[in-house]
This record gives C-alpha cells, structure tokens and sequence, in this order.
C-alpha cells in the first residue's frame, strides 16, 4: 500500500464525526529537493505541506512554530507535535509521511493521533 506523489498541490482531508470533512490547501514535497526545503526560510504557510517519505523533521532555520503530524502508510496520523525553530524531531520509526502547517492549525482540523486523513492530488486541467 505505498504510496508515491509528485511534487506538486492537492488537499489534506481530515474527516471527523461523519461530516464531509475538513478540506486544507497542501502543498506536496516528495522529491528529495523539495523536502529539504520544505518551510524553511517562510513566514508563514497556506494550509499545510506533505513531506513523503519522511518519518522525521527538523526546524533549524525556521520562522516560525509549527504543528507536525507524523501518518504511517496508511495515512492513520500516529503522532501530533508542535515545534519550536531550532529543534530535531525524534524519528517514528511506523511513519512514512509527514504534514507540517502553522502552530495551533492541527488542532482546529482535528488532526490527531489515531484519525485517517486523505492526500487528494490536483490534476492539471487541459
């Protein structure tokens, strides 16, 4: 079941109590060049940002704090942190993808450990 993106848009669906969900604008960070990136050197993020494969961060050289969720293979969120710059996450060794966004945000999604989230890849439209 694993899973490979692009880099690239799409959404972050967190569902909850039956709803349709929570619908966040994500930006996809799955080459090498574009997780080393990642919110480094930003002010601020719109939504949240998906970095895969990845079981672990850093923010050295960060702006801001931010909220982590750590999802193993089957997008099931195993573990929620917020961090500070200048700090190394600890490694999960189950997680294959990680959603960072700004403080606080997992929070108001309903991100947490134990909930199923869904990656929905844009498609160019032609």
């Amino acid at each position: 079941m694993g899973r490979r993106w692009r880099d690239g848009c799409g959404e972050l669906v967190v569902r909850g109590n039956g709803g349709p969900g929570v619908r966040v604008p994500l930006e996809i960070a799955a080459s090498y060049r574009a997780r080393t990136r990642g919110l480094l050197g930003r002010d601020s993020v719109e939504g949240a940002i998906l970095l895969s494969p990845a079981n672990s961060v850093h923010t050295f050289r960060m702006r801001m704090p931010i909220d982590v969720a750590y999802l193993d293979r089957g997008l099931r969120v195993i573990a929620v942190r917020t961090m500070v710059p200048g700090r190394l996450g600890m490694p999960r060794l189950r997680a294959r993808h990680v959603v960072e966004a700004r403080a606080g945000a997992m929070g108001e999604w309903g991100v947490r450990e134990g909930a199923r989230v869904e990656i929905v890849v844009a498609t160019a439209a032609g």
